[in-house]
């Protein structure tokens, strides 16, 4: 391409500082180095980590920042020693990566590269530690290696998946992300049989993911548990039969899912990042063969408490990282189930706005009106 090595200048959304609306800004983006690819970014998603990094509440805060880790693009040129991807290929980026050398990526149970897991802290580029974003020759840092709110970024080549270019990015770039860890958590890791019962603690955008892997497993029964009831209608569009709020009742939640079925739950699968619902959906697990599943991110100091007998009884805790998906190999596969209609993305994206209205985004996520939002760039 014409632009190939040379700076592009493009528009940016730069979060200049904590909690304050995002500024659409011109930026200078440079060619890609050693194993990196630059990015003309199609389609961008808010996910609530970017709100979440955003606020920088309980995190180190790294500003003037580009956010954004859910999107579909299409690669504008390559940097020395990138053979997989070439421009023009269609890509999605991955908040963490898979090098394809170190011993998790040979390793077919994990996905947690060595080179290339995520990193909340750095705002560099990992080949030279600097920013490849700068306004006016003064850097702007990047986010978890990927920085989607921007129309060209640049991307270590083992963070991107290449996929079949018939795929609608304005569809599947939600399984940049949030998508792909719930389902992946429901139906690589927990991995529930046909006929099982399945509760999801937590019925935000990955807890919907967890529940469609549940419902597309062919479960009975699907228990949606959270705090609002406002929830339930949503989540039966996902296979949602049932629906327990904690605070309804007297008892601790897992003896009254323990009621309710018989026993316990065949699986349970938690995507809140709360402790005491990561401890109630181990509990309310069967003995003899229940699954638990961890998703959500619990805070530094949170300690996990429950009796050794449970373990003795044969429960089984698991914990989940991206769905135990391996981005660049695994990614596209998930991208045909899309093509081949097992998968539906589109009741996950429940608002659509120009890039320019970024901030709407955020308005909408922040009242819990939004699971998925998606941008397009040209707009």
């Amino acid at each position: 391409m014409a632009t190939a090595g040379k700076v592009i200048k493009c528009k940016a959304a730069v979060a200049w500082e904590a909690g304050k609306p995002l500024s659409i800004e011109e930026v200078e983006v440079a060619p890609p180095q050693a194993m990196e690819v630059r990015v003309k970014i199609l389609y961008t998603a808010l996910c609530h980590t970017d709100v979440y990094f955003w606020e920088a509440k309980g995190q180190t805060p790294v500003f003037p920042r580009i956010l954004g880790h859910e999107a579909g693009g299409i690669v504008e040129s390559v940097g020395e020693g990138v053979t997989e991807l070439a421009p023009g290929d269609h890509v999605l980026p991955v908040f963490t990566g898979e090098c394809k050398e170190c011993d998790h990526c040979k390793s077919e149970e994990s996905n947690m590269c060595d080179l290339l897991r995520i990193n909340v802290d750095r705002g560099v580029m990992i080949g030279d530690g600097k920013s490849r974003f700068t306004i006016k020759g003064k850097p702007i840092f990047h986010f978890v290696g990927t920085s989607t709110f921007s129309e060209y970024t640049v991307i270590h080549v083992g963070c991107l998946a290449k996929i079949n270019p018939e795929a609608p990015l304005d569809k599947v770039c939600i399984l940049s992300c949030g998508f792909s860890t719930g389902f992946g958590a429901t139906v690589n890791v927990a991995k529930p049989k046909k006929g099982q019962t399945v509760a999801i603690f937590g019925l935000g955008a990955v807890g919907l993911a967890a529940m469609e892997g549940a419902r597309l497993s062919g479960a009975s029964r699907i228990i949606g548990v959270d705090l609002n009831p406002a929830k339930f209608e949503q989540a039966k569009k996902f296979g949602c039969t049932d629906f327990v709020n904690p605070k309804d009742h007297s008892k601790p939640v897992h003896e009254v899912l323990i009621e309710m079925t018989n026993g316990g739950l065949d699986r349970a699968v938690e995507c809140t990042g709360n402790i005491n619902a990561m401890i109630s959906c181990f509990e309310c697990v069967h003995d003899g063969w229940g699954v638990a599943v961890l998703v959500g991110v619990p805070t530094k100091d949170d300690v996990f408490k429950t009796h050794p007998m449970n373990f003795l009884n044969e429960k089984t805790l698991k914990g989940t990282f991206f769905g135990n998906y391996k981005p660049r190999t695994d990614l596209p596969n998930v991208v045909e189930l899309y093509m081949k209609k097992e998968l539906e993305l589109e009741k996950f994206i429940t608002h659509t706005v120009p890039f320019s209205e970024i901030n709407t985004a955020f308005d909408l996520m922040l009242k819990g009106e939004s699971l998925r939002c998606v941008m397009r760039m040209d707009e």
